[in-house]
């Protein structure tokens, strides 16, 4: 239970983060900029070659059409013959085709109008291919299928690719593109067709196979990506443990010491000071350790109070049983027996009071705070003491807000009805016979403001705040000792703070300076204030 002249510890706030571009907590944008940086290295490193891939075929194609459109031009005027029927001579488009092609860098080919060979720039005079076929890999020497059977599946695949080339070629179109080559590597190739007016006499096909040396540059231009992004991956990886792993052990360490060494508060000031997540948590932490540090001392300090209070009874118990054997007199044994009889009835009612303040805490923290209509709560309070009230009883009186809409308050209506009772009780103590008690409810700047008054002695100036201490009690002349507990006032008082409320004292004043009586007033944040 917390004490009520405790000092309260200044809250610390976190800072406001400067980096509101996206969503969520800062930790968490961190996270999700480290982790997204290297994979968009990756990304763009990609599109940038995908990019210079594309351009570069493209520039291939580009030159390989022009050079065709040069050959397709040649040919048609050197090679070709339109009487009495368009055709092309073979003998001649060889010829030519040998003298303008660059075999180093390109592959020429001339087919006739039915898709066979009839020029190569592989070939050489004797008609022999010249081509070298590509080394065998080891792969290819694989259990179960042999480096013929890969050969002539990659050649069967690369001649259906020439072909449906070629058909588009044949209907008069003109295709380029990447397509399979024969001995297994993609090729840039371009098929122009050959025409004399409508007629196709024949298709050129000008193809180069450097393509796979582009993607392999391509792939080696994408290794400084790639290291890169691992670099910064790991680098990333290393930031959030730094971080954050490292200062979650070091929470976890400190809450381990605070269990196993019964320390009373965690305090990490390093951590305390970030102004992110784990500054919060560690802000959070200290303060959660220094509240429960703070209820331990205020348990320990109730304890000695309350058997500091029921030593005096009990002490008085024994003296009065002690010396009930010795007297005789008929009168003085009646005076010891009321003396028993009070210090019993003390003891009970310091053993009520006591239970109810314990019970305080658990009962704040289980209930559930509600929309509370302050003035149906007094006039209930209220209601009950008339119902109740005794001849020669001091009478409480409502006073209600008159006109103005009830205040509502968020809170708990127990405890709020126990505020106003220890406050009624507490000025029904102190009113002369044939007094008054009054409730009054007002509103004003989102406040709900009660105020329970008496007409009795009043309270000394120096005793304003000293009537909420614990087991105070300061009683008029005549009054009977032990009549109260001294925990009424520090009950209420703590249930208003509670409630996020304040409960002070004061002295009614009359016309001529005077005082009046007291007066205790509560003050409570109205409902969507």
């Amino acid at each position: 239970m917390a004490s009520d002249t405790d000092t309260a510890r200044p809250e610390r706030r976190a800072r406001p983060s400067r980096f509101r571009w996206l969503p969520g907590s800062r930790l968490g944008r961190l996270i999700i900029v480290l982790n997204v940086l290297g994979l968009a290295i990756l990304i763009a490193g990609a599109l940038v070659l995908n990019e210079l891939r594309r351009g570069l075929v493209d520039a291939r194609i580009d030159s390989l059409t022009t050079q065709g459109e040069l050959i397709s031009t040649i040919l048609d005027e050197y090679a070709t013959a339109g009487e009495p029927e368009p055709m092309m001579n073979s003998a001649l488009a060889s010829q030519w085709l040998q003298i303008l092609s660059n075999p180093k860098t390109q592959r020429a080919r001339l087919f006739d109008a039915q898709g066979h060979v009839i020029a190569d720039s592989d070939w050489v005079a004797d008609r022999v291919k010249s081509r070298e076929l590509p080394p065998a890999r080891p792969r290819d020497k694989a259990p179960g299928f042999s480096l013929g059977q890969r050969s002539a599946a990659s050649q069967q695949a690369a001649r259906q690719q020439l072909q449906a080339e070629l058909g588009h070629a044949l209907a008069g179109q003109r295709w380029s593109g990447l397509r399979m080559g024969e001995d297994g590597k993609r090729v840039v190739s371009v098929s122009i067709p050959i025409q004399r007016v409508q007629a196709v006499l024949g298709v050129l096909t000008l193809e180069a196979n450097d393509v796979d040396e582009i993607i392999a540059r391509e792939r080696a231009a994408l290794i400084p990506f790639i290291l890169i992004a691992i670099a910064v991956t790991l680098s990333s990886s290393l930031l959030l443990n730094r971080l954050i792993a490292q200062p979650v052990r070091r929470l976890s360490r400190a809450a381990d010491s605070v269990r196993l060494s019964r320390a009373r508060a965690i305090s990490l000031p390093d951590l305390a000071n970030r102004d992110d997540e784990l500054g919060d948590l560690t802000r959070s932490l200290e303060d959660m350790t220094h509240a429960l540090s703070e209820r331990m001392d205020a348990i320990e300090r109730f304890a000695a109070d309350v058997a500091h209070e029921i030593r005096n009874p009990l002490t008085s118990l024994r003296s009065a049983v002690e010396t009930l054997d010795l007297v005789t007199d008929p009168a003085a044994r009646e005076r010891l027996l009321s003396i028993l009889k009070n210090d019993v009835q003390r003891l009970d009612r310091l053993v009520t009071d006591i239970s109810n303040a314990s019970r305080l805490d658990a009962e704040l923290s289980r209930d559930q705070p509600k929309r509370i209509d302050l003035e149906r709560l007094i006039f209930e309070v209220a209601a009950l003491y008339q119902a109740t009230a005794k001849p020669g009883d001091i009478a409480v009186r409502f006073e209600p807000p008159g006109g103005l809409e009830p205040p509502t308050v968020i809170g708990r209506e127990g405890p709020l009805g126990q505020i106003f009772r220890n406050l009624v009780d507490n000025a029904r103590s102190f009113s002369p016979p044939g007094g008054e008690v009054v409730i009054a409810l007002a509103k004003a700047r989102g406040t709900a403001i009660a105020t329970v008054s008496d007409s009795g002695p009043g309270i000394p100036p120096e005793n304003l705040e000293t009537v909420f201490e614990r087991f105070y009690t300061s009683r008029p002349k005549g009054t009977a000792f032990g009549g109260n507990s001294g925990l009424g006032l520090s009950i209420a008082r703590q249930i208003a703070e509670a409630h996020g409320g304040q409960l002070r004292a004061a002295n009614r004043l009359a016309p001529d300076g005077q005082v009046a009586g007291a007066a205790f007033i509560l003050t409570l944040p109205e409902a969507g204030a």
